[in-house]
């Protein structure tokens, strides 16, 4: 094809001469270069071919996203096209033939009941943060993870309880079942309020989960893109500061209401403060005592995670231990210690969620979806990326989606995956999703036999376990010196999300977040600048001017870079700098450079290779620029426009002010043609080097 290309451009484009190149152009010519004719982009596609285009279909009378679906739909009726959509919907059927084994099932068995020996104390610390009793995040901690085993496309993920998105639930469930002001509830009325919020948490994952699947639906994956690196990061480590400042009255054993909406973190620290007097010193040692054990393990699993053959379950310790010493020392009948009680066996019988809040709450799981999705989806990326593999991110939304639907049946709470339980378990070994079975069998066991073993557990301790858990999210700040040598615009946005989350709410903080970050993207596409080339002495390179001084310029011929999208928010920038490079204002006489000595401007060259898109109004503009130069006397060539620009612009009108033989492929090109209107005495010439 290659060779095919060259006897091509050998025949009838090499015909040119260039014996007075040097005096008809006065540019420097590199070593060993040959010359063609230049390119205009009718001509490239007669020569090599355009890009190919579908065959028109005959019209029909719907929409054209409907018909799209019923042609899918058609194609998928058949034998073939349903095992492709099998294969698509099941991961299993694609990665389970090809398992491995031998090697793999050891590490997959070993990941998952490491991490499900994990997953049962975090989840009964994550249910508190969601204010439903202890038991509902080993419901939370068992379903999602086997729903998301048999349609999830990121075979090192971790699934199940979020400290994030418990704190953000746990926000929605005290505002919409509040605790009464009077306190002292009876057995009953106990009963009926943790019910009420056992239901509201339900709804949230119902809701949640239906908008990712109608996400799904629309192929919204690529929605995740819209939340960006700074703002998941800043959000998680924010996040981590309102789990811990919220923990605090668990430590100290005081029983303060929870606080929710803007400012709660401070109002949380002044009720903690103004309660410290009343905290409780057995529950007090109880959390030092903790700390003190957990923060040291977490450290010894992260500086030798390489030399260690499984991490140190030090959750799974510290509840053995405390549990026994509760138990032995009867705390919470003696010194009133607050424990979790009675674990009930088994399953929750299948109930849909009340729906009767649901429009109430349906404002609040979409925030709740939109973290769930990216952390989620980011944290599979990078294990994708590192073990050589690709993940589906509309296959992600249909897992998480039918993972919080399905398990809201069960009166579990929204979930997702994990950071922590994840690196635990790519350092225990884990290969397949494979893990999560593994995992589900060591919760199955908690739920059916050894939950009245967790009878005497301190919610001290379940408190601890959640700020343990926060350690990662806390130390990404160490991240920050580095983000601003990198990108100071990132660094803003980590930053004003992390405030917007901490001062406000985790809600309205991921709203400012990728708010910022979508004004940063747009202010950048504005502040660009349109620069004008030169040709680089003995190449055939144009580079901007102003970055060196040795670039020839020819008189009368000025090349033009605009590096941007064209569109609503750029065309008044465009249009601003193109008049002053051009002399077309007001305050400078048309076809004149703004240096009055130099001679007019005759040819135009704008390269559009930066220019990914334009819209309409980005379109109107060039042709309205096409028209204006041709009124001056000016000649415009466009050069290296890609298929769609060049088709936006086509459908504005630029071929009603413009020719075919004015669009040429490259800047070279162009040159090249300009060079020949511009000293059209001498001999014909080709200074398109190949």
């Amino acid at each position: 094809m290659l060779q095919g290309a060259k006897d091509k451009m050998s025949g009838p484009l090499a015909s040119g001469t260039c014996s007075d190149l040097e005096e008809a152009s006065d540019l420097k010519a590199p070593l060993s270069s040959r010359f063609r004719e230049p390119l205009t982009h009718a001509r490239f596609q007669e020569l090599f071919g355009g890009a190919e285009q579908e065959p028109e279909l005959p019209a029909e009378p719907c929409l054209p996203w409907l018909c799209r679906l019923r042609r899918r739909r058609a194609s998928a009726c058949s034998g073939p096209g349903a095992w492709r959509v099998l294969l698509a919907r099941l991961p299993p059927l694609r990665w389970l033939p090809q398992y491995r084994w031998r090697a793999w099932l050891l590490g997959d068995a070993v990941a998952g009941i490491t991490v499900g020996v994990v997953h049962v104390p975090q989840g009964m610390a994550f249910a508190l943060l969601t204010s439903v009793p202890p038991v509902f995040g080993l419901y939370t901690s068992f379903f999602p993870v086997l729903i998301y085993s048999l349609l999830g496309t990121g075979r090192h993920l971790s699934t199940g309880t979020f400290a994030v998105l418990s704190l953000m639930t746990g926000s929605v469930v005290e505002r919409v079942v509040p605790e009464p002001l009077a306190g002292n509830l009876s057995g009953i009325e106990r009963e009926k309020l943790e019910a009420q919020r056992i239901g509201a948490a339900a709804a949230v994952a119902f809701g949640s989960g239906a908008l990712m699947l109608g996400m799904f639906v629309l192929q919204l994956g690529v929605l995740s893109t819209f939340l960006s690196e700074p703002v998941v990061k800043a959000l998680t480590s924010g996040a981590a500061l309102h789990v811990l400042v919220s923990q605090l009255p668990s430590l100290l054993g005081l029983s303060l209401p929870r606080q929710i909406g803007c400012f709660s973190l401070f109002k949380t620290l002044a009720a903690v403060l103004s309660a410290l007097n009343q905290s409780s010193p057995a529950e007090l040692t109880i959390s030092a005592l903790s700390l003190a054990l957990l923060v040291p393990v977490k450290e010894l699993n992260v500086r030798f995670r390489d030399r260690l053959p499984t991490p140190i379950p030090g959750e799974v310790v510290m509840v053995l231990l405390a549990t026994v010493l509760c138990f032995t020392s009867s705390l919470d009948s003696r010194y009133n210690v607050q424990v979790v009680g009675l674990l009930p066996g088994g399953f929750p019988q299948p109930l849909l969620p009340t729906l009767d809040d649901l429009p109430r709450i349906l404002a609040d799981s979409l925030p709740i979806s939109l973290v769930t999705f990216a952390v989620s989806t980011s944290l599979a990326s990078i294990y994708a990326d590192k073990y050589s593999y690709t993940i589906d991110p509309n296959q992600e939304l249909l897992a998480h989606g039918v993972s919080n639907l399905i398990s809201s049946l069960f009166s579990c709470f929204p979930n997702s995956a994990t950071l922590a339980t994840t690196s635990l378990l790519v350092d225990a070994g884990g290969n397949t999703q494979l893990s999560g079975l593994f995992s589900c069998t060591v919760v199955l066991s908690v739920l059916l036999w050894l939950g009245p073993f967790f009878y005497y557990l301190p919610k001290a301790v379940l408190a601890c376990i959640n700020i343990s858990s926060m350690r990662q999210m806390f130390f990404q700040m160490q991240e920050l010196p580095q983000l601003w040598h990198v990108s100071r615009v990132d660094f803003a946005v980590w930053m004003v999300t992390w405030v917007a989350v901490v001062t406000l709410n985790v809600d309205l903080g991921l709203a400012v977040g990728v708010v910022v970050s979508m004004v940063t993207v747009v202010c950048r596409t504005q502040r660009v600048k349109c620069l004008a080339l030169g040709l680089a002495e003995g190449t055939e390179l144009y580079r901007p001017i102003r970055e060196s001084h040795k670039l020839l310029q020819v008189p009368g011929l000025c090349i033009l870079s605009y590096p941007a999208p064209l569109y609503f928010a750029t065309r008044g920038q465009f249009h601003r700098v193109l008049e002053w490079h051009l002399g077309l204002g007001e305050r400078t006489k048309p076809g004149s450079v703004p240096d009055k000595g130099a001679e007019p401007i005759r040819v135009v060259i704008l390269d559009f290779s930066g220019v990914t898109f334009a819209d309409a109004a980005g379109a109107r503009e060039v042709v309205q620029l096409t028209r204006r130069c041709q009124d001056d006397g000016i000649c415009l060539l466009l050069a290296q426009c890609n298929d769609l620009v060049l088709k936006t612009l086509t459908r504005a009108g630029l071929l009603d002010s413009m020719t075919p033989e004015q669009l040429f492929v490259s800047v070279q090109d162009a040159a090249a043609h300009a060079l020949e209107r511009l000293k059209p005495t001498g001999p014909k010439i080709c200074t398109v080097w190949v």
